[in-house]
């Protein structure tokens, strides 16, 4: 069954009837509806493209939060082989909204790691929705710190909230963890390269975005805070999320005016969600021609390239 978002409501309803007529005619023999059925589906069809035409910010958001989204383990198990995961920060615990460990990506040694949601009730709560605690970030320092011993290159998939903002994460050195994260983002020698797949909230994200290259997914999101969290502090009211989404130009379209990003993918006409196959397909692709863009250079180049980036980052923007 399909999870329509609030804005696809009169898409259900074309969809909802086509369904119907079809479930009526399976249980009669004598019914012939396929031609009312097929125009049904034209409708939807030419409805659905409309509706995604022209996404506003808001809308973009809900499309980067739906629960039937692709998530990290599913692009992990699709494009990665012999996956081995590593746990642990070997200092508290095992945080589970971060997974990561060694694999081969198109027969090269890489190492993978990024924020997961969990797909129903149980996982998303063992996974804490995505937002990593500080023993997930002391855990990508570790495979990141690993990956740069044995020079294998990094791919981080990024689709979290935010980190979590909880009392236990803070005593534990919230910031601090986040901080080192980005710190050894910057300072590893070999090729990072890093996919907003969702989500790309605050510094929860830039932890593991701080890369090489970052591509987005065409209706993911990549922002300093929550547009509802933004309206809270700004206007004292988060029902204003929506004018907080335009504000914020957390769009993939307009983070690559900006220089934030270096490519956005293609999703398929609906969202991710309406085709995952072909989604994670194009999301391979794009690692690969990355990761071949950066194959020539070497440790120090491939440093100060990431440095310059960040560097630079928004003087595109401003300029035009």
């Amino acid at each position: 069954m399909t999870n329509y978002l609030d804005f696809e409501k009169p898409l259900a309803e074309i969809e909802g009837k086509a369904e119907e007529l079809r479930a009526m005619a399976r249980a009669s023999e004598d019914m012939d509806v396929e031609e009312e059925a097929s125009a049904l589906d034209k409708k939807a069809a030419t409805m659905l493209q409309d509706l995604y035409k022209s996404l506003t910010p808001w809308r973009k958001c809900q499309v980067a939060r739906h629960p039937e989204r692709p998530h990290c383990r599913d692009y992990i198990r699709a494009l990665f082989q012999e996956y081995t995961p590593l746990a642990g920060d070997r200092n508290f615990a095992d945080d589970q909204a971060v997974m990561g460990g060694l694999a081969r990506f198109n027969d090269r040694p890489v190492m993978v790691l990024g924020h997961e949601k969990g797909n129903d009730t149980k996982s998303r709560i063992q996974r804490n929705f995505g937002m990593a605690r500080p023993e997930g970030y002391r855990k990508a320092i570790r495979l990141m710190e690993m990956a740069d011993k044995f020079d294998l290159p990094v791919i981080t998939l990024v689709d979290t909230p935010g980190a979590y903002p909880g009392k236990g994460a803070e005593e534990r050195g919230q910031s601090e963890a986040i901080a080192r994260a980005t710190e050894t983002c910057l300072q590893i020698g070999v090729p990072l390269v890093s996919v907003i797949i969702g989500e790309g909230g605050s510094g929860g994200a830039v932890a593991f975005a701080s890369a090489n290259r970052v591509a987005m997914l065409e209706h993911s999101v990549y922002s300093v805070i929550s547009p509802e969290g933004c309206a809270s502090i700004l206007w004292k009211d988060a029902e204003k999320m929506r004018e907080a989404a335009e504000a914020l130009r957390l769009t993939a379209q307009d983070l690559h005016k900006l220089g934030v990003t270096d490519r956005i993918i293609p999703e398929p006409l609906g969202g991710a969600h309406r085709d995952p196959h072909k989604t994670i397909k194009s999301v391979g692709e794009t690692i690969e021609v990355m990761l071949g863009d950066l194959s020539k250079k070497d440790r120090k180049a491939l440093v100060k390239a990431r440095r310059d980036k960040f560097l630079s980052m928004g003087s595109k923007g401003l300029a035009a």
